[in-house]
């Protein structure tokens, strides 16, 4: 396992890279990969406000902190979610049973109840984690729209662009469920960004268990994967080839793994390490992905104490 040792310049550098984010198109059909915005809407939201890399700075050097010093408490955290369904066909206009399907993956993936975390090999089963983080479906909002894609800009989240603005975005999680497009399964905002546009974006086509879920990714995981990313993880590759994903019991990665690798999977980084390819902050299709790791449960429970960026949302 790794040590993470990084100086507030490196910090700097890790939240400041640019790049355009652009509407996409929708995908023509089933995707062969995961595909997960979040790294690339983080981008372009700091190369539009240089004022984001700051707080993410100040977020990050709180969050080491707490992990340090013993801050975290064994408290259990319960997050009310609202659900906004946009749709323009009765395939994207999501059931009841289908939202309360991706509510419930969240509450076992959360919790370590899932079915397959016993599947999580000796070499990791020390450091698997139950993270004790609830989730409870407070609203859902429907809004018939005439849109064919949303793209990641936002739009969804702004009913001026004729999206749905986020409800109470600092003590409930905001979740959109839509068409996104471009072979994006879904994207995250990290803490410190815009309480207007805080939440996370689900493709329809990947959101729950039942419905329209599609496979490789129908069992709810992308919501799993995003969530992670609302709650301050990074994929676990670190955006980099041998990357930090700024927790220390994760093995280093070479990039991202698709589909569901063979067991043991090694890196060729330094120490060659097994790959814990079935962590939900992998590429993985949904089968392959089971487990958050302690380091990733500690990172998670950092943003929620007093002082957090998150601690509306209590311990």
């Amino acid at each position: 396992m790794k040590k993470i040792l990084l100086s507030a310049v490196a910090l700097l550098m890790l939240f400041s890279c640019q790049n355009e984010t652009t509407e996409v198109a929708p995908e023509a059909s089933v995707l062969a990969r995961r595909g997960c915005a979040s790294q690339e809407v983080l981008e372009a939201q700091l190369k539009a406000d240089p004022t984001l890399a700051l707080r993410m700075n100040e977020i990050e050097a709180f969050t080491q902190k707490a992990m340090l010093s013993g801050r975290l408490v064994n408290g259990k955290v319960e997050i009310p979610v609202v659900v906004n369904v946009l749709y323009k066909t009765a395939a994207e206009n999501i059931s009841d049973a289908q939202i309360q399907s991706q509510i419930d993956v969240l509450n076992d993936d959360f919790n370590a109840t899932n079915s397959d975390f016993s599947s999580t090999p000796a070499l990791f089963s020390g450091v698997a984690a139950n993270v004790g983080i609830t989730f409870v479906l407070e609203t859902v909002n429907r809004k018939s729209t005439t849109k064919t894609s949303w793209g990641t800009r936002d739009a969804m989240k702004k009913t001026k662009q004729g999206g749905l603005d986020p409800t109470s975005p600092t003590t409930k999680l905001n979740m959109w469920a839509c068409t996104i497009g471009g072979g994006i399964l879904g994207y995250a905002q990290f803490p410190g960004g815009s309480t207007t546009t805080d939440g996370v974006v689900i493709d329809s086509k990947y959101f729950g268990l039942s419905g329209s879920g599609a496979y490789p990714y129908n069992l709810g995981r992308t919501a799993t994967h995003e969530v992670g990313h609302w709650m301050n993880l990074r994929h676990i590759w670190g955006d980099a080839t041998c990357g930090s994903d700024l927790v220390s019991d994760t093995p280093t990665h070479n990039t991202a793994n698709y589909g569901v690798p063979a067991y043991p999977h090694y890196s060729t980084c330094t120490g060659t390490p097994v790959e814990m390819t079935m962590n939900y902050m992998d590429y993985t299709d949904d089968r392959g992905m089971y487990m958050f790791s302690n380091g990733q449960k500690s990172r998670m429970a950092a943003i929620f104490v007093s002082g957090g960026s998150r601690a509306g949302f209590g311990i």
